[in-house]
């Protein structure tokens, strides 16, 4: 029996993360999941979250943008637009983009802009999120 799970996190510019972990917990569209060793093959579109990952018992934190999960024989891919490690989030910069969200949420509520303000602002918490797990 398998301990371990490889993983990759990618996007289109560049691969996030490589390596084998112990557990692996994201947020699909249709609601958050965990992956252990030899889990059953295993595929789901991707929310807006954070992707945690436990190696060697210690946990590391992902924003996640969406995309698809895949897992087969304990090789679990992650393909999404934008990835980022938890440690090297400009925590300045995600509150700043949070303040703009909610911002323009609260003074154009009737406006087309309100599904990217909705985005924009589930993206920045993700990053928050990630940031200070």
């Amino acid at each position: 029996m398998d301990k371990k799970l490889h993983l990759k996190i990618t996007t289109h510019e560049k691969v996030v993360f490589d390596a084998d972990v112990d557990e692996i917990y994201t947020k699909g569209t249709q609601g958050e999941f965990g992956i252990l060793p030899n889990h059953i093959p295993f595929m789901s579109a991707l929310d807006v979250g954070v992707t945690k990952v436990i190696i060697d018992g210690k946990p590391e934190y992902f924003t996640t943008m969406g995309g698809v999960f895949q897992l087969k024989d304990n090789e679990a891919l992650i393909l999404t637009q934008t990835a980022e490690k938890g440690v090297e989030i400009d925590i300045e910069r995600a509150e700043e983009a949070k303040k703009r969200a909610e911002e323009r949420l609260e003074n154009e509520p009737d406006t087309s802009d309100v599904q990217r303000a909705e985005v924009a602002l589930s993206r920045a918490l993700a990053r928050l999120k990630a940031s200070k797990s």
